[in-house]
């Protein structure tokens, strides 16, 4: 499609949300057009070939965003689609919402699959516990977290006494809490990764 089907496109799909009684702001119509422009680029050069978007990031920001991305994948859920859906709607992003703010739409479409690849693998090493190392764990761990439940989300803190690294999914890890009590934590890398962060 050429640049001006697209905008024709976009137009009647811009009336369409007018006529149903949704309209879009301008900064929505705009994060549209730039999208659809970009997806529909045949030249399949990468805008930004000068090395990975993902340097331009701070540690604790590249972090957020990989697992952002990890999560999303998980659900598979595009993780440019849900941050797009997000913009679009004005909702918080959460963890990653500081690539709206700071970077936005632009710098969004320079990251391709090969950047994040880059980093997935030193990423790997990033998270690996060992003991002595002190993390923050989620209540959501022992307990039902509901958004709108009785029980709200808490972050304790507590010392990695030992990791049992398995080729699986089912790598453990014990830690114990500053009152001396000690749990167990099954699937730390995988299913349980989003119940630990590292201790600020």
């Amino acid at each position: 499609m050429s640049k001006a089907e697209i905008e024709a496109a976009l137009k009647a799909a811009f009336d369409q949300c007018n006529a149903a009684n949704c309209p879009l702001t301008e900064v929505q119509k705009q994060i549209l057009l730039q999208v659809a422009q970009r997806l529909s680029s045949t030249s399949g050069e990468m805008v930004n070939s000068e090395g990975n978007p993902l340097d331009e990031l701070s540690a604790e920001e590249r972090l957020a965003l990989l697992e952002f991305v990890r999560e999303q994948e998980s659900l598979n859920q595009p993780w440019k689609m849900q941050l797009l859906n997000d913009w679009l709607n004005n909702t918080n992003s959460g963890s990653v919402q500081f690539i709206r703010d700071r970077y936005g739409l632009q710098w969004l479409n320079t990251v391709e699959p090969a950047h994040l690849a880059e980093y997935f693998e030193r990423f790997e090493d990033e998270i690996k516990l060992k003991a002595g190392d002190r993390i923050e764990v989620s209540n959501g761990l022992w307990e039902w977290i509901q958004e709108d439940g009785p029980c709200s989300q808490m972050w304790v803190p507590c010392t990695v006494i030992s990791v049992a690294e398995r080729q699986d999914d089912f790598s453990s890890c014990i830690i114990r809490f500053d009152n001396g009590t000690e749990y167990e934590i099954q699937g730390i890398y995988d299913w349980n990764r989003y119940n630990w962060r590292w201790l600020s």
